[in-house]
């Protein structure tokens, strides 16, 4: 825990006058750490009780002559220290006007967890895609990918990164904040993830966690070390991780072709069978200077590097067992493909904070990182002779650059009041090239050619605070941010340039007589900006084309969505630092972009082609409850058992799209999280575990496609022994059920029917993790 202090040196005849100062120091404790003004709103505060204190006790030393023995003791200086305590992650949440969850190192490190998104998906609206331990997309309120913002730092990722490779030991606290704020982006529409890597450290503090994974008996280990230090004025942690997993994965997929009227044209049986051995490391060191007037300059570093190599065997048995109609080419009864990929993701962050004399604050801020993916896979097809059909090869390298600067300038207006306004400015450049082949030949026109793509985005914000009264503070916020991309292909350029205004309005209502009981309300507008590879993309060529396989291109005429909000919310804290919520939300989004599957003609050849477009409109709500506590609160002669339960259920609605559910893509209608933890009495035990439930759902993705998710249900549990102090043994086991998972898709057209179902497995994986402290 970090102690908040405030000191002077006075020279004083009276402790009555220290003692004043105490007081009135605590009393201002109530508002603090809210967003970044909010902090500074904090400090003005103390530093305006301490000038007050000051000028006290210089008209006290000036309206009273002193005896020479109280001159003699008031020549020498008395320290006085008023220490408050740094505020719990519940006190955090409490205190910020615009709502949000924060995520501390003591639930980060609970249940024993592999990767970030692991620990997301329990808490309330957050989903996670893909099947359980295998990672996937992080939701917020149901939404699909691309509406949720995932930041590091406060700042938005290098492309290619991926929170399902980051470890939870190098990330200090994850902050969720379901409305958008001014100083970060407001490309946020179901919400904001902001990740915060490892901060400073007392020097005692030196963390080593060895970690070692067991699935279906393959071996991963994880070792992960933080080792603080601190030379003069400047204070440093390296922070690490290295790791090696192993995985084999089983799917069999079912294709079935028919007419409207019944008739079987195909049906189609895959089995796909994958092993894939990956390393990594990730560097999260910090530094951090504190100059002599109280200015400082912090340093972090952030490297990342992965390496993963695959080899899959898929099995294909068809009926009929024809030629193809038209190419007659024999169909594929085996195949079997070798992948491998390099990823190293490098970025340096710099900040600098200089305070005036009159409390206000100027921060400035200055990024820079580099990319680089490299891949390449080889496939062979055969018949079900034997003989060899076809040799694909596909090559990818990717360089990836990015430039970020900005700055914030804040400032009290009175005691009650803090305004702040800043810029943005990010620059991210790429170029690719792959060279993909079909028996030596291209498979698509710009095979082989270079494609360079950048986007610039610039951006300016004012945003104020203010505590209107005991019961009333409110948040205004205005951003304007625009997006610029560029691209160039073998066949043409694209110039796409688009702006957006975001107000946003946050207010906060302290109930008089209720404890800490309060009401939160947002007026919000935010945006979705197209992806880069929804603009402009080298197409990805499906090895076995069809409307359920289809090939995946960009659309250069995509606009961003733009989304209005409405949020309320009812929270009730409870004296053992629980809470019981009840939060609504309404999202009205126009220019909605969903993907299309179209039969198209491709090099003189038909290809069934993926592509996205905009849409009209779409209303999204929902309601999200929320209870922790611990039972004793309620029944003191109960187990030390604390209850951690939360429930979500969604609806939307698309207009351009026929139902029944039609809903935003990949959008379930409720997802549900339980869990417990037992202190066991007498030893220093503690038993836990957790519940993850969403059911299935099916979602109409046009008037004539249709896509399909299984239930999904992942009991984790966990037993944490404290041997000593700084000493902690954690065995963990997520997804002890193990449950296949089901997906599946149709498409109709022509009156052909095309119907696609997968069953996938799923296994449980078993984490023994040391944890040492020297």
């Amino acid at each position: 825990m970090t102690t908040l202090a405030i000191s002077g040196v006075f020279a004083i005849s009276h402790v009555s006058i220290a003692q004043e100062v105490q007081e009135k120091a605590k009393n201002e404790e109530r508002v603090s750490e809210r967003q970044e003004p909010s902090k500074t709103k904090e400090e003005n505060r103390r530093r305006a009780v301490q000038n007050t204190s000051q000028k006290k006790l210089q008209a006290n030393s000036s309206s009273e002559k002193p005896s020479s023995v109280d001159a003699k003791a008031s020549d020498t200086p008395q320290k006085v220290m008023v220490n408050g305590t740094k505020q719990s992650d519940m006190d955090l949440r409490r205190n910020s006007i615009a709502g949000k969850i924060i995520v501390g190192r003591e639930e980060l490190d609970r249940d024993g967890d592999f990767t970030v998104g692991e620990i997301l998906k329990r808490l309330p609206g957050v989903t996670t895609g893909g099947r359980p331990g295998r990672g996937g997309d992080v939701r917020m309120r149901g939404m699909g990918g691309g509406y949720t913002q995932i930041l590091v730092n406060g700042e938005r990722p290098p492309r290619g990164f991926s929170m399902e490779s980051l470890s939870p030991d190098q990330v200090e606290r994850i902050e969720v904040m379901r409305g958008p704020v001014a100083e970060f982006s407001t490309q946020a529409i179901a919400g904001t993830i902001n990740i915060i890597l490892r901060e400073e450290y007392h020097p005692k503090d030196i963390d080593l966690k060895l970690a070692l994974g067991f699935e279906q008996g393959r071996v991963a280990p994880n070792l992960s070390i933080t080792y603080p230090g601190q030379i003069g004025n400047l204070s440093y942690a390296l922070s690490g991780s290295i790791f090696r997993n192993g995985q084999h994965d089983y799917t069999n997929s079912e294709r079935i072709e028919q007419t409207d009227a019944g008739l079987v044209r195909l049906i189609q049986d895959q089995i796909d069978q994958t092993t894939r051995q990956s390393t990594g490391v990730h560097l999260t060191p910090r530094f951090s200077y504190k100059f002599e007037d109280g200015d400082s300059l912090t340093l972090q570093p952030f490297l990342m590097n992965s390496r993963s190599r695959s080899r899959n065997t898929s099995t294909l048995t068809q009926f009929p067992d024809e030629p193809d109609r038209e190419t007659g080419q024999q169909p594929v009864a085996l195949a079997n493909s070798n992948g491998n990929a390099d990823s190293t993701l490098f970025r340096l962050n710099a900040n600098f904070q200089h305070r005036f004399d009159d409390t206000s604050k100027l921060t400035l801020k200055m990024g820079g990182g580099i990319g680089r993916s490299d891949s390449d896979s080889l496939r062979r097809q055969y018949a079900k002779s034997g003989e060899q059909l076809n040799l694909i090869s596909d090559v990818n390298n990717t360089r990836d650059t990015s430039f970020s600067q900005g700055g914030k300038y804040t400032t009290p207006i009175g005691d009650k009041q803090n305004l702040a306004a800043g810029w943005d400015f990010e620059r991210n450049q790429r170029e690719q090239k792959r060279i993909s082949l079909d028996d030596g030949q291209p498979q698509f026109a710009d095979s082989g050619d270079n494609l360079a793509a950048s986007t610039r985005r610039l951006a300016a914000y004012v945003q104020n605070e203010i505590d209107i009264n005991a019961q009333w503070s409110g948040y205004a916020g205005l951003r304007w941010e625009g997006i610029k991309t560029l691209s160039s292909k073998s066949h043409h350029v694209v110039n796409s340039s688009t702006s957006v205004f975001s107000p946003i309005v946050h207010a906060v209502y302290r109930i008089p007589d209720f404890g800490k009981d309060q009401i939160r309300m947002s007026l919000t507008n935010s945006y979705r900006a197209p992806a880069l590879n929804d603009v402009i993309a080298v197409p990805a060529i499906s090895p076995l084309n069809g409307p359920i396989r289809p090939d995946r291109t960009g659309n250069p005429d995509l606009k961003p969505e733009l989304s209005r909000g409405f949020d309320i919310a009812y929270e009730h804290y409870l004296k053992s630092a629980g809470i019981m919520s009840v939060n609504l939300f309404v999202k009205n989004i126009d220019n909605l972009i969903r993907r299309r599957t179209e039969d198209v003609m491709v090099e003189n050849k038909k290809r069934w082609v993926n592509s996205p477009i905009n849409l009209g409109h779409a209303v999204a709500k929902g309601i999200e409850l929320e209870a922790k506590f611990q039972v004793q609160e309620f029944f003191p002669e109960a187990p030390a058992i604390d209850v951690r339960a939360n429930y979500s259920r969604f609806w939307s609605n698309v207009d351009d799209v026929k139902g029944p559910n039609n809903r935003l893509d990949q959008q379930p209608a409720q997802t549900a999280n339980f869990g417990l933890d037992y202190r066991v009495g007498g030893v220093p035990l503690t038993l836990g575990g957790n519940l993850n439930w969403t059911p299935a759902y099916v979602n109409q993705t046009s008037d004539t496609q249709t896509t399909s998710t299984g239930i999904k249900r992942q009991l984790d549990m966990y037993a944490l022994w404290k041997l000593s102090t700084s000493l902690k043994l954690r065995l963990s086991a997520s997804n002890l059920q193990a449950n296949d998972y089901l997906s599946g898709s149709t498409y109709a057209v022509n009156g052909i029917n095309y119907l696609q179902s997968s069953r996938s497995k799923t296994f449980t994986v078993f984490n023994l993790r040391l944890e040492l402290k020297i």
